[in-house]
């Protein structure tokens, strides 16, 4: 937690790995993380600065370990003025320290799917 926490503090963006050539095809982009202290990952952030997603529909969605998206989606509407930006969705993936592993699976894997289909319901992306 301290290194996000200086990370972000310094507004570092590291160097991504994975280069996408054709982003330009792509009319919507859903993008996912995990919450880290709070806030929106820096490697996200720095997807968001290397990539124009200037009008294109953006959906971002989150998983956590139980305090929530913080300012992440904020965040994503900063970092995508000129986009479009839909609901996003969150879901608690577990908590270690509660003596639940970070594996959505089963039981928890159905109720997850219900909850992922009625959002993509609400934001008119499924019937």
């Amino acid at each position: 937690m301290q290194q996000v926490s200086s990370e972000n503090e310094k507004g570092y963006l590291p160097a991504l790995k994975t280069k996408i050539d054709n982003i330009e095809n792509y009319d919507v982009v859903f993008i996912g993380f995990p919450t880290w202290g709070m806030q929106l990952p820096p490697p996200i952030k720095s997807f968001l600065h290397q990539y124009d997603l200037s009008g294109k529909t953006v959906i971002p969605f989150n998983t956590n370990g139980g305090y929530g998206i913080g300012s992440s989606f904020d965040t994503v509407k900063q970092l995508c003025p000129k986009s479009k930006i839909l609901k996003g969705f969150s879901i608690r993936g577990g908590s270690e320290r509660d003596g639940k592993l970070l594996v959505i699976k089963e039981k928890e894997a159905a109720e997850a799917e219900a909850k992922v289909v009625e959002w993509l319901r609400s934001i008119n992306l499924l019937k």
